[in-house]
């Protein structure tokens, strides 16, 4: 079984983030680090290749300036190799556009499966995979808590508010898992001296034959307008209760329109 694995490269967050004062876009330069919400979609990539007893898990990243240190690290936990789009027409790009960059690229590995995670911790946004699925034509799970193949399909239990569905499609299908679905591996010294050698494709938009325009700020579909920091949090009220405490409850969900 071949596995797709799209992994974000991210900023560090220990470290305090940086906007471009044009833009306002976050600023990528430097040293990026994996995403941790992908650890577990690498994590589950490497365990369904084993049962399947066979294949391989091959990484589909974007990122500037030909960054890899990211995906050094999930190659180190055993993936095979990485396709790594990175041109400078992409700064700005949105979901969307990176959607199309990321299916394009996943269009050459030919995969049986595509994992992703829910959404990056830098953006938060939780559309590209299922942009990434609408575009390659392919069935999507999502929020999966479980994932299992069977022949030509994959059963997932997806994770919902009351509990979880048991999900069933056709192969090959776009999943994205949660945090928990599995616990990622920790790179070997030896898996990570295997990975300084391990083949990771450089592309470029040109290459994926995309038109520049779809792609960047200039194929963008939303901008960026303002950015301010969050209200800080206010103290809550202490209420002694001297037997009308009810009162004062049903009073305060009175004000936020509850009841």
């Amino acid at each position: 079984m071949n596995v797709v694995v799209c992994v974000k490269q991210i900023p560090d967050p220990a470290a305090p983030p940086a906007l471009d004062a044009g833009t306002k876009n976050l600023v990528r330069d430097g040293k990026l680090i994996l995403d941790d919400s992908d650890a577990y979609g690498v994590e589950m990539a490497l365990q369904l290749a084993d049962a399947a007893g066979g294949g391989e898990v091959t990484l589909v990243s974007m990122a500037p300036n030909g960054e890899v240190s990211g995906l050094r690290t999930a190659l180190a936990m055993g993936a095979a190799k990485a396709i790594l789009v990175s041109d400078p027409v992409l700064a700005g790009t949105d979901a969307l556009g990176t959607a199309k960059v990321l299916a394009a690229a996943i269009k050459r590995a030919e995969p049986d499966l595509i994992l992703a995670a829910t959404e990056s911790s830098d953006g938060y946004t939780g559309t590209t995979p299922v942009q990434i699925a609408e575009l390659l034509g392919l069935p999507s799970v999502t929020f999966a808590k479980k994932v299992e193949v069977t022949g030509s399909s994959v059963k997932v239990e997806r994770q919902t508010e009351a509990g979880y569905d048991e999900v069933e499609c056709p192969l090959p299908a776009v999943v994205t898992v949660t945090a928990g679905v599995v616990e990622p591996r920790y790179p070997s010294f030896k898996g990570i001296m295997a990975a300084k050698s391990k083949p990771v494709e450089n592309l470029t938009v040109a290459d994926l034959g995309i038109d520049a325009g779809q792609v960047g700020a200039a194929g963008a579909r939303q901008e960026i307008t303002d950015v301010a920091p969050a209200e800080a949090r206010a103290s809550g009220e202490i209420v002694v209760d001297e037997g009308e405490g009810h009162l004062r409850v049903i009073e305060f969900l009175e004000q936020l329109k509850v009841i």
